[in-house]
C-alpha cells in the first residue's frame, strides 16, 4: 500500500476515533478476547477502511477497536493480514503504518506459535527477544515511505524497557514467562520435522507465520515493540499428535485470561 492510500486509510479510521491512540495491540489467532475489554470501545471493520481487505483466517475478526485499557488510549487490531493469503508485504504491515500516522508510538504484538524449544508446552507464553525472517521478503522494499528509515537498526527489535515491564508483571502474577527467538515463516503449511530441526539449529525457540514483517515496519518508523507468543502446540516432530488450526484456536481460548492479565499489567506500568 503506497503513501496516498495509507493517508486515506488513516483519515478514514481516524474519523471513527474519539482521540489519537497511544498504543496498538495486535491480537493473534485465538487471542481476540481482549477485543471485548475496552471501555466505551469503537469498532471499525477492516472493510470500511480504504485499501483494506477483510481478514480471511478463522480466529481473525478483521477489525480495529479503539478504547481505554488501564487508563491508556489503545487501538486493538483483532486479526491480521498474512503473506500466505497472497497479500503483499506492504499490505500486511499497513495497519502498523496507519496506526503510526494516527499517533501510535508503541506496538504490542501477539501471536500463536509452535514451540521448538522442548521446554515449552502448549499454553506457555514466550517473551520475544529476537526474530529470524524466513519469509525471504521485507515490507521495506520499494520506495521509502514518509517518516520511515530505509536502513533501520534491528539489533534490538523488541524494546528492553517493555520487556522488563512484562517480566515484572509476570512475576507478580505468578505466570512463567520464558524468553526466546521467534522464527517467522511464510506458511500456510505447518513445518516438517526436518524444518523444525533446522530452525532449532539456527537458534529459534518458536515458529509462526506472522509478526516479523510488522516488527520490521514498526522499527523503521521508530516505534517501540513488545512481542508475546502463545505456545499453542509443540512443533512438528516433537509430539506424536498431528497439527491443526483448531488446536491453535483452543489453546488461545484456554490462555486468553492469562494473556489479558499480562497485557493489562504492562499497560498499567507504562510511563
Amino acid at each position: 500500500m503506497q503513501e496516498p492510500m495509507l493517508d486515506r486509510a488513516a483519515q478514514a479510521l481516524g474519523e471513527h476515533l474519539p482521540w489519537r491512540p497511544e498504543i496498538l495491540i495486535v491480537l493473534g489467532s485465538g487471542l481476540g478476547g481482549l477485543a471485548d475489554s475496552p471501555g466505551k470501545g469503537v469498532s471499525v471493520d477492516f472493510r470500511g477502511i480504504p485499501g483494506f481487505p477483510s481478514a480471511g483466517v478463522a480466529g481473525h475478526a478483521g477489525r480495529f477497536i479503539a478504547g481505554e485499557l488501564e487508563g491508556r488510549r489503545v487501538l486493538l487490531q483483532a486479526g491480521r493480514l498474512h503473506l500466505y493469503e497472497g497479500h503483499s508485504p506492504a499490505l500486511v504491515v499497513a495497519p502498523i503504518r496507519v496506526a503510526a500516522r494516527l499517533g501510535v508510538r508503541t506496538v504490542v504484538l501477539s501471536n500463536a506459535a509452535g514451540g521448538i524449544d522442548p521446554r515449552l508446552s502448549p499454553g506457555d507464553i514466550l517473551l520475544l527477544d529476537d526474530q529470524v525472517n524466513f519469509n525471504w521478503r521485507s515490507p521495506l522494499t520499494g520506495a521509502v515511505l514518509e517518516e520511515e528509515d530505509r536502513f533501520p537498526d534491528m539489533s534490538a527489535p523488541y524494546d528492553p524497557e517493555l520487556q522488563g515491564l512484562a517480566l515484572d508483571v509476570a512475576a507478580e502474577l505468578g505466570v512463567p514467562l520464558r524468553r526466546g527467538v521467534y522464527a517467522g515463516v511464510l506458511g500456510p503449511s505447518y513445518e516438517t520435522p526436518a524444518e523444525v530441526r533446522m530452525l532449532r539449529a539456527l537458534g529459534a525457540d518458536a515458529v509462526g507465520m506472522s509478526t516479523v514483517p510488522e516488527v520490521v515496519a514498526a522499527r523503521s518508523l521508530g516505534l517501540r515493540t513488545l512481542g508475546l507468543s502463545l505456545i499453542s502446540n509443540h512443533a512438528a516432530g516433537l509430539s506424536p499428535e498431528p497439527l491443526s488450526h483448531q488446536e491453535v484456536m483452543e489453546a488461545g481460548k484456554a490462555a486468553g485470561e492469562t494473556f489479558e492479565r499480562l497485557v493489562r499489567g504492562v499497560l498499567a506500568r507504562m510511563g
